[in-house]
């Protein structure tokens, strides 16, 4: 899956990763984010690497929202959606709640898209990805609020593991 023409998914996520201690990663997410694809979004303007993502974004994560297809996912959605993502496992193991492990302990208008470049750049190119291939751990998404849970509701839970098809494009 590449996230667009000339963009290191490995890249971007190396400077997601470092954003908040960087100043180079931070002009380099920004940059990158606002790269057009060479494709229109549905209102006619030029679609960004940052629509394309949260795109994406709202079409492997957000099936509760009822979007149309080729619509973005906002921070509301992204938020609403950020605590039920796990890495194969779901327990009380911070390691494996996805937004606990990369810090975002607040979804917001400041951070909703690079949460999200973060999960796709991280499958496309990071450890989820090297993890999926050698180890079979996978992104898993439970149901919403997992740690308000009771012991019988985890046990009962439906979980759903997001895969892509290689080659393909978000």
């Amino acid at each position: 899956m590449a996230i667009a023409k000339n963009v290191s998914g490995k890249e971007l996520y190396e400077a997601i990763i470092r954003f908040e201690e960087s100043e180079e990663a931070q002009e380099y997410y920004y940059k990158t984010m606002d790269l057009p694809t060479g494709k229109k979004n549905t209102d006619g303007t030029d679609e960004t690497v940052r629509d394309r993502i949260l795109k994406a974004y709202a079409v492997l994560f957000c099936e509760d929202a009822d979007l149309d297809m080729g619509e973005k996912a906002n921070v509301d959605h992204v938020a609403d959606t950020a605590d039920r993502l796990y890495i194969n496992s779901a327990s009380y193991d911070p390691e494996h709640w996805y937004r606990m492990k990369y810090h975002f302990p607040v979804i917001d208008d400041d951070n909703y898209d690079r949460f999200a470049a973060l999960i796709l750049s991280d499958m496309n190119a990071g450890p989820l990805h090297d993890a999926a291939l050698n180890d079979g751990e996978t992104l898993v998404i439970g149901e919403a609020d997992p740690l308000h849970m009771t012991a019988q509701q985890r046990k009962n839970q439906n979980l759903k593991a997001v895969s892509l098809p290689s080659g393909g494009q978000p």
